[in-house]
């Protein structure tokens, strides 16, 4: 008789409640229970990133992790980047406007590593996002491109950013003074 854990995950804002072999990685659950194939295994041994998501809002390689070491957290995999109407998220078209993809293969791990880094990082310097992005491996790109796409969705984030805080008005900005009486 094989042994089986209850599991409660919480992936894409979606609860599931699994029962798995106790020792299942966290990729092979995704992939393999939840159909969420767009979390790749490359090497299998945590290098390559491929498979990389979100783990309560931290790049996790899902190839290292057992499905119950986080139970009780928040995984985010690619799926999660579009939204509900499919359209594409602004990492996933700078990704395509600077074709920072090639084979595709490793695009997913790529994309949760940035959407991660810059949630944590905002202000990344281009030569920060460098090396972030070094920690995962593509044998297309030569990886500028990767970093043109990370950095082109930094800037545009700050940009809107700042524009929206550009609309709010002043006296919304600054603490009224106590006791004034106008």
């Amino acid at each position: 008789m094989t042994d089986v854990q209850l599991v409660e995950l919480t992936v894409n804002g979606e609860r599931h409640d699994l029962a798995i072999p106790p020792r299942r990685t966290l990729a092979d659950v995704l992939r393999h229970d939840l159909g969420l194939t767009g979390t790749h295994l490359g090497c299998e041994h945590g290098i390559c990133g491929a498979c990389t998501v979100l783990v309560d809002g931290a790049p996790a390689r899902a190839c290292l992790l057992f499905a119950a070491q986080v139970e009780n957290a928040a995984i985010r995999t690619v799926e999660s980047l579009a939204g509900p109407d499919g359209e594409l998220s602004d990492l996933q078209r700078c990704f395509g406007e600077h074709h920072g993809l090639q084979c595709g293969f490793c695009t997913p791990g790529f994309l949760m590593l940035a959407e991660g880094y810059l949630a944590e990082e905002p202000d990344a310097s281009r030569d920060e996002i460098r090396e972030v992005v070094a920690s995962n491996l593509c044998r297309c790109t030569g990886y500028e491109t990767i970093v043109d796409a990370v950095d082109d969705c930094a800037s545009r984030r700050r940009a809107a950013l700042q524009a929206a805080l550009d609309t709010v008005p002043a006296t919304a900005a600054t603490r009224p003074d106590s006791g004034s009486t106008t």
